[in-house]
């Protein structure tokens, strides 16, 4: 069942991401060019291209999901240990280049030094494989573990590098842990993907403290940047595709989880 989720997750992202989608309204409208409907669909995808040429139409969307949990300025006393998600590691171009290399999600791995030095005693774990269909063979755990080699931190932090999606991460990390009810763990990850995140944790049993990180939204009205203004919408989409996927499938007891009322 995870494997066919994995699958049909990765063919409908295909179809429907924002570059992928205008590519393939072009296309159709060339297909159809002599009717009324490839007109149509030409004159939609020039529209588009030239929205996203200007507007970084993404930050509507990332803003609401960055929003909705935001970085304690307290921890809990009782903290049973923190989990780093994987995504910020590029694991191709580390293993083609033969040192650690990261993406603009590092964020989620730049933090961890100091949250160990702040919680020296607490066990850290990082889960992250691959979430490729083609390149399973490239682990994030594995650039990871080099990174923390480098920093002489290798030994305090469990490495998961089997997951391929965010409901494996907090599967296959609960394999890691005995006993997940001794408290909360710090949960860090991209701000964005932090709903996504806590909602399947939480479905699996675990106790999380939100700790979000690597912000992407701006306060950019006008923006003539046509790559990162996509680059942004679909990361926004994404996340809210995912979350949509995600409740329908049972894998979150929410469609936009948020965090717990606060006690009186």
């Amino acid at each position: 069942m995870q494997d066919l989720f994995f699958y049909l997750s990765k063919a409908l992202w295909f179809v429907i991401s924002p570059d992928h989608f205008l590519w393939l309204v072009t296309l159709f409208a060339l297909i159809f060019c002599r009717r009324r409907i490839g007109f149509l669909l030409l004159l939609l995808a020039v529209v588009g291209q030239g929205v996203m040429a200007f507007y970084p139409l993404g930050n509507l969307l990332l803003r609401p999901l960055e929003q909705r949990f935001v970085q304690p300025t307290e921890l809990p006393d009782n903290l049973a240990g923190i989990i780093v998600l994987g995504g910020g590691e590029d694991a191709e171009e580390s293993y083609l280049h033969q040192q650690p290399q990261f993406n603009e999600g590092a964020e989620r791995l730049m933090v961890l030094p100091a949250l160990m030095q702040q919680y020296p005693d607490l066990p850290v774990i990082f889960t992250g494989g691959s979430g490729s269909v083609l390149q399973q063979a490239f682990k994030g755990g594995d650039v990871v573990q080099q990174w923390l080699q480098e920093q002489g931190l290798e030994d305090r932090v469990l490495i998961e590098r089997q997951s391929r999606n965010t409901r494996e991460n907090a599967i296959l990390s609960g394999d890691l842990v005995p006993d997940q009810s001794t408290g909360p763990w710090l949960l860090v990850t991209s701000a964005f993907h932090m709903p996504r995140s806590v909602g399947v944790f939480q479905k699996a049993g675990w106790q999380v403290v939100a700790y979000p990180v690597d912000y992407r939204s701006t306060s950019d009205r006008i923006r003539p940047l046509m790559n990162q203004n996509m680059a942004d919408l679909n990361t926004a989409v994404r996340e809210w595709v995912g979350l949509l996927a995600y409740y329908l499938s049972g894998y979150t007891d929410t469609f936009f989880p948020a965090p717990a009322p606060e006690q009186p």
